[in-house]
This record gives structure tokens, sequence and C-alpha cells, in this order.
């Protein structure tokens, strides 16, 4: 018997809680959905962030190739990058089809993590 994957859950480590819980909600349109000490959960339809305040963790930027942490396929990747392209979202590239029958764009966020967003255009 199998089972079924219900939900998938990010975490990421950042230095300044309050200011990178802002960024996802106001750039990408996430919503809290639980407020802890030290944590803020943010969701946006299935897709779930678990952000902790790590005053000590070493920042993306530092980690080289290894800053990209998920891969989120969307309905419409164009409609996406439309609502969040603008001041203070650092696109990586526009929508971009690749041989692997995907569109994707990436996003670096402003703790240095980078995000790869898509849909499947087969």
């Amino acid at each position: 018997m199998t089972t079924r994957v219900t939900r998938s859950t990010y975490v990421l480590a950042v230095n300044d809680l309050e200011s990178t819980a802002r960024w996802w909600v106001e750039k990408l349109g996430f919503e809290h959905w639980i407020e802890v000490e030290g944590w803020a959960f943010l969701r946006r339809d299935n897709c779930y962030l678990r952000i902790g305040h790590c005053v000590d963790a070493i920042p993306p930027a530092k980690l080289g190739d290894h800053q990209f942490f998920a891969y989120v396929e969307l309905e419409d990747v164009k409609a996406f990058h439309d609502e969040i392209a603008g001041p203070g979202v650092d696109i990586l590239f526009p929508p971009t089809d690749q041989p692997w029958g995907m569109r994707e764009f990436g996003v670096r966020t402003p703790d240095g993590h980078r995000i790869m967003f898509a849909q499947d255009i087969e």
C-alpha cells in the first residue's frame, strides 16, 4: 500500500524573522498561518513555509550553489510572475521554457534563498 503526500512545507533559517515574514506576505502573497515564539508559519494555497529566527545562521549567499530550497509548480507561472514582479522582488530570470517541459522562473529572497516557480507546458 502507498500513502499520498498531502502537503509540502519548507523550513528556512533567517536572521531577521519579522522583515523576512513581511517580505513573503507583501511581495509573494503569502499569509500568516500560525505564529509562535521565534517562528512564522506562512502559506499560499498548498505551499507552506516555516521561517525560523536563527541569528547565527549562515547567510544563504555564502553557501554558493546550495541556495535553492524549493521548486513550486503553479497553474499559471506567467500570471504569478506578473503578479509579483516589481520593486523588492529579485527575479533571477523571467518565465522561460525549458527542454524538460517546464516553464519556470527563479526568485532570490532578501535573505539569499532561491526558489523556482514552474508550470508544466507539456
